[in-house]
């Protein structure tokens, strides 16, 4: 579903007529949905642990994607604000709570930490080639007249949330037990009091806000001046080297020669920053570019599951949606800010994006606030790779079990 969106998204505002005013004040509306979610996730996961668990707030990711596929097939003029923020809501929702649902179950089941470890670098790596499988379903949807395929990834997104609302419903079954006054304790000892978690939160917000970045820029960039690119060919590709980065994670951590998670996110952030740094410095050959993103999402693909690993060992799996929802919320601000007040005219941008996608137009200029968002990630991603440093500094070895608050 969310495959479907990527894909299909930004072709769908210029298929009914959204204006670029409209596109600007949309991209805002969906961070901003975004940035709410965050701010409020200590409310959030109170809801989900006291009263509800992770499961029901699992059904709410796909009866969003529901309520939107069954708006747009039903209406000839859907409003494209609604689906934007209830999809933006939805990815707010999956990227705090399957991992924290994931991590309970396997605690709940007793197995090995290493399990554990195993399954969050198959999340990635099945993520990113669902997201390809998602564009192979949008491109077979679309067939010869594009505009054929916008009601038929509806009806797709649909089927697809009504199969994962059948999968979740039937699938498991959970009892929330803690108190509401002991949740509220232990998030405010365990994550606001602990100075490593605010290093992992602060790393993750870098990640996630270069992560966002990288998206709205990585079309512009290629096709500026005009020149002609396959960007449906190198879509998959990054997506392949995150699989690619992803399988790494298993061989570094516990091959024969395992490294510590910080080492690796160590270097793995040093090489992200120079590789947007290189990008912040206005490259212009197209296949260095393609290899540098290929190298960005090779060690995105490394990092995010080296990520989960230590919130195993420092947050304790019921606090774990929130900490992870609190580290979003940076990223989400700074993103919003950068639209709003260092881009003038950002609609440019993402609308040479989107018709760069549909082969209307080949061009793009670029001006100076590109460059500056991307060095400030870049920057942000050194920040990064500064907290796993002193992360390892002050850490602990071996995993120790935070199960029991």
């Amino acid at each position: 579903m969310e495959g479907l969106w990527s894909v299909f998204g930004e072709y769908e505002l210029v298929y009914y007529g959204v204006a670029k005013e409209q596109m600007m004040l949309l991209l805002c509306a969906g961070f901003s949905a975004a940035l709410f979610t965050s701010l409020n996730s200590n409310k959030i996961d109170i809801y989900v642990h006291v009263q509800r668990g992770q499961k029901k707030v699992c059904l709410i990711f796909f009866i969003l994607h529901l309520f939107v596929g069954v708006w747009k097939s039903i209406t000839a003029h859907p409003s494209v604000w609604v689906a934007n923020i209830c999809l933006s809501l939805a990815s707010s929702i999956f990227s705090f709570n399957f991992e924290t649902w994931v991590a309970i179950e396997h605690e709940k089941q007793g197995q090995r930490q290493d399990i554990l470890s195993d399954t969050f670098w198959l999340m990635t790596f099945f993520e990113s080639a669902s997201l390809i499988g998602g564009q192979v379903l949008a491109n077979w949807l679309v067939g010869i007249d594009v505009k054929k395929g916008v009601v038929p990834s509806s009806t797709a997104s649909v089927f697809l949330s009504i199969l994962g609302i059948i999968c979740v419903s039937r699938g498991w079954t959970e009892n929330p037990k803690m108190a509401f006054d002991d949740y509220r304790t232990s998030f405010f000892t365990y994550i606001f009091g602990d100075k490593r978690i605010w290093l992992l939160v602060l790393a993750q917000a870098c990640l996630q806000f270069s992560i966002a970045l990288f998206w709205i820029l990585w079309a512009p960039t290629l096709v500026a001046d005009g020149r002609e690119v396959h960007l449906g060919l190198i879509f998959p590709s990054l997506l392949g080297a995150r699989m690619l980065g992803s399988t790494v994670f298993p061989w570094l951590i516990s091959g024969p020669s395992s490294f510590r998670t910080e080492d690796c996110l160590l270097y793995a952030f040093v090489v992200l920053g120079f590789v947007f740094s290189i990008i912040a410095y206005d490259y212009q050959e197209i296949g260095i570019l393609v290899a540098l993103f290929c190298l960005f999402h090779a060690c995105v693909g490394l990092i995010l599951p080296s990520l989960a690993r230590l919130r195993t060992m420092y947050v304790p799996n019921e606090l774990r949606g929130g900490m992870i929802s609190l580290s979003l919320a940076p990223a989400n601000a700074a993103i919003l800010l950068f639209l709003l007040l260092v881009i003038p005219q950002p609609l440019i941008v993402h609308l040479d994006m989107i018709e760069a996608r549909l082969g209307i137009k080949r061009g793009f200029y670029r001006n100076i606030e590109n460059a500056a968002m991307v060095a400030f990630a870049a920057l942000g991603l050194f920040i990064a790779a500064g907290c796993m440093h002193v992360l390892k500094r002050w850490g602990k070895q071996p995993y120790q079990n935070w199960h029991k608050l």
